[in-house]
C-alpha cells in the first residue's frame, strides 16, 4: 500500500528549489523540507517545543554536520506520534538541531519557517519516491501484522 503526500515546491529566490511537505506531530501541523541528501530526519530545537510535552531534551553525544555548517550541537527527542500522509510512526527518536539560520534565510526571501528536514532515514525505510510532475511524495506503508 502506498500513501501520497502533496509536495509544495518553493522557489529559493531564483537560486534553486526546495520541496516542502506537511505532516502531523502529535496531531499538530508541521512543515518539513524534503532533503534526499540529509542522512537523518531532524527538527528545529526551538520550534519542536510546540509539538511535544517534554521541553527538556537529552544531549546528543556526537556533533552533527550539514545544513551549511561543519558541526553543530544536537539533542535527542522522542516524538510520540508522527503522521505523514497515511503513514503513522510512533515513538520516533530523532535529533534536534538549531535551524534558525535556515529559517532566517527563508524569512529574508518571504517564505514561512520550517519545523524540520525529512531525511533519507525515513525516505529509505518507506521507499520514498518523489514525483516532480505530479508534485507528490510516495511512501510505502508497512504491512500490518496479523
Amino acid at each position: 500500500m502506498i500513501t501520497t503526500i502533496p509536495l509544495k515546491i518553493l522557489d529559493i529566490a531564483g537560486d534553486g528549489f526546495h520541496l516542502m511537505i506537511k505532516l502531523y506531530i502529535n496531531k499538530k501541523v508541521a512543515h518539513l523540507i524534503v532533503d534526499t541528501g540529509a542522512s537523518k530526519t531532524v527538527f528545529d530545537k526551538t520550534r519542536i517545543e510546540k509539538y511535544v510535552a517534554k521541553k527538556t531534551f537529552e544531549k546528543h553525544s556526537s556533533l552533527s554536520s550539514g545544513l551549511g555548517t561543519n558541526t553543530m550541537k544536537s539533542e535527542l527527542v522522542v516524538i510520540k506520534k508522527m503522521k505523514i500522509g497515511e503513514l503513522q510512526i510512533e515513538d520516533y527518536k530523532t535529533i534536534l538541531l538549531d535551524l534558525s539560520h535556515v529559517n532566517q534565510s527563508y524569512k529574508q526571501i518571504g517564505l514561512k519557517p520550517v519545523d524540520g528536514v525529512l531525511g533519507s532515514d525515513l525516505l529509505l525505510k518507506y521507499n520514498g519516491v518523489i514525483d516532480y510532475e505530479k508534485k507528490i511524495l510516495k511512501l510505502k506503508l508497512p504491512k500490518i501484522k496479523k
